[in-house]
């Protein structure tokens, strides 16, 4: 019975030992010190083109997320198909947190109610980490449009049903969208010529070839300073405070007009939990950075913040938001 009992004994220690290592390596510092990431460079996709908005934001994170995390962070442009393109590739990626991306309302909120087939699902494929900014877009026209308000500007496109062009930073995006709302409520016919991305855009608007475009501060500001665009209006519920002259459309006539422009970052679903805290925790301090913010608020851009979940549940909202303006627009891509 003895040897019984010494043979118990060790069988009872030697299962409270498993059990406490299964436990350690459960925890999350077992397994963040398991991953030990990142090991090699981070893969970093902007849905948009260089020099947009995105672009800015995106590489300013770049450079110094990778002096936090020790590791390169290696930007790759992937604008195509409104941002479609590049947000799908990540959400085809392994889910170990060495890909990532910077995508916005389009790709995120809007897509799915604008395709037919869609390569992902957001909210199936992607793990959102942060919301990165937001701000709204302004409403502008070349020099040489006959209107310097936005009741002009209505009674001018309404004179003339389908002389006037506008462009878009692409498809699905919330430049197209915003001006879909804007002809809905304004009762107007403009058509649409969408561009791959905020530069293009803006300049064929400068230039002339377009008459009109939504587009976020920083990809307008330039032309506006060169005297070659003119801004009307911005599309939040009030008025932005990085431009405080400009009038919301609200305010101007289109009572309860709001269309802002936001993006964030997003990885592949299943990325271990705690680099996805990481990340969030990085980039928040990131944003709170006042050279950050400075460099930032120069662009037209609005440094946000906030929790994986807070990020995740603006996705949503966004989407059962627009959804029955989509739809009520008819705006669909093929």
């Amino acid at each position: 019975m003895k040897r019984l009992s010494r043979f118990g004994r060790r069988c009872t220690l030697l299962a409270i030992a498993m059990v406490s290592l299964a436990a350690a390596l459960a925890s999350p510092d077992a397994s963040h010190a398991q991953t030990n990431w990142p090991q090699r460079p981070i893969r970093f996709v902007m849905t948009a083109p260089p020099g947009s908005s995105i672009d800015v934001l995106g590489r300013t994170v770049a450079d110094k997320l990778k002096d936090r995390l020790g590791q390169p962070i290696v930007v790759e442009n992937l604008p195509a198909a409104g941002g479609t393109a590049g947000t799908a590739a990540v959400a085809k990626a392994a889910p170990d947190g060495y890909t990532m991306a910077l995508a916005f309302n389009g790709p995120l909120a809007f897509a799915p109610y604008l395709y037919d087939r869609l390569p992902y699902d957001p909210q199936r494929d992607l793990a959102p980490v942060i919301l990165a900014s937001s701000q709204p877009n302004v409403l502008a026209v070349s020099a040489d449009f006959p209107a310097r308000n936005v009741a002009e500007f209505i009674e001018v496109v309404r004179r003339s049903p389908g002389k006037y062009n506008y462009a878009s930073v692409g498809n699905g995006s919330s430049s197209h969208l915003a001006m879909e709302l804007l002809k809905s409520m304004g009762g107007l016919y403009i058509v649409h010529v969408p561009f791959n991305g905020a530069p293009p855009a803006a300049a064929s608007v400068a230039a002339g070839d377009t008459q009109m475009l939504f587009a976020v501060p920083t990809a307008i500001n330039p032309h506006i300073r060169s005297g070659k665009v003119r801004a009307l209006a911005v599309t939040s519920a009030t008025r932005f405070a990085l431009a405080p002259e400009l009038p919301t459309l609200a305010e101007s006539g289109l009572a309860g007009f709001e269309a802002s422009a936001w993006n964030g970052i997003v990885v592949p679903v299943g990325t271990p939990r705690e680099i996805v805290e990481r990340l969030n925790r990085e980039v928040n301090e990131i944003l709170r950075d006042p050279e950050v913010k400075a460099r930032l608020n120069a662009a037209g851009l609005e440094p946000a913040g906030g929790t994986p979940e807070d990020f995740g549940r603006l996705v949503r909202l966004e989407g059962q938001r627009w959804a029955p303006v989509i739809g009520r627009t008819g705006a669909k891509i093929d």
